[in-house]
């Protein structure tokens, strides 16, 4: 991942179509999912107020929910800090997702009409050409657009509130797992398998790929080799 790229994620909040609130928790979050913010960096808020360009006062009201979401926790005297988790709950969390996906796939599956399936047919096609980017940045990109739309056809928004906590929790295994080549040949196998039970209008076949693709992944993300792993 490029300076760039990190730099991308925290940057000064001047549109508020949206609650401020909302968009400090967002920036948050993004920062945190593509490394800006590691596992265990304290949050200093006066950096964060800077960066941002919030007030103190905002950025407290964005920390206490994040805190009460379990993405951020209180250490001792040194405040806040993000989350650190460990191998056996990040294999736990893939096992949830797991399931998750599986549901929403074959939700989507069941409820999608043509015209819906020829827009999630683009929506794959801008994935695989991330994946063939090969970068973390533009692939967590796609992917949650792919996730949005599958959750908005399948009618189930209270998965994709889940499936967007859980994969931050394990933001820092998926970045070094993503950028992994050959990951990203077999997550685009994997994927246009997922696409082909789709087309075909088989819910369970989807469900079964969409499972097997996040199980995949957790292969990947715990594999003993992985550097920096969280204690």
């Amino acid at each position: 991942m490029t300076e760039t790229n990190l730099n991308e994620s925290l940057v000064p909040i001047r549109v508020e179509s949206a609650p401020l609130r909302s968009k400090i928790i967002e920036a948050i979050r993004d920062a945190i999912e593509h490394g800006t913010l590691r596992p265990g960096s304290r949050l200093i808020e006066k950096d964060l107020c800077e960066r941002l360009e919030v007030s103190r006062t905002s950025l407290r009201e964005a920390l206490r929910e994040l805190e009460a979401e379990g993405i951020v926790a209180r250490v001792s005297a040194r405040g806040l800090t993000v989350v650190k988790i460990s191998l056996h709950d990040a294999a736990n969390i893939y096992r949830i997702r797991a399931q998750i996906e599986a549901l929403i796939f074959q939700q989507f599956t069941e409820n999608a009409t043509n015209a819906q399936l020829l827009a999630l047919d683009n929506i794959y096609n801008e994935l695989i050409s991330a994946y063939n980017r090969g970068t973390f940045f533009a692939i967590s990109r796609a992917k949650a657009s792919w996730h949005n739309y599958i959750c908005e056809i399948a009618q189930n928004q209270i998965a994709r509130n889940i499936l967007s906590r859980l994969t931050l929790r394990t933001a820092q295994l998926r970045n070094k797992s993503v950028v992994r080549k050959e990951r990203q040949k077999q997550s685009i196998l994997e994927l246009g398998i997922l696409m082909e039970a789709i087309k075909k209008r088989d819910p369970i076949a989807a469900g079964e790929a969409a499972r097997l693709h996040v199980m995949n992944a957790s292969a990947s993300a715990l594999r003993p080799d992985n550097s920096d792993q969280p204690e």
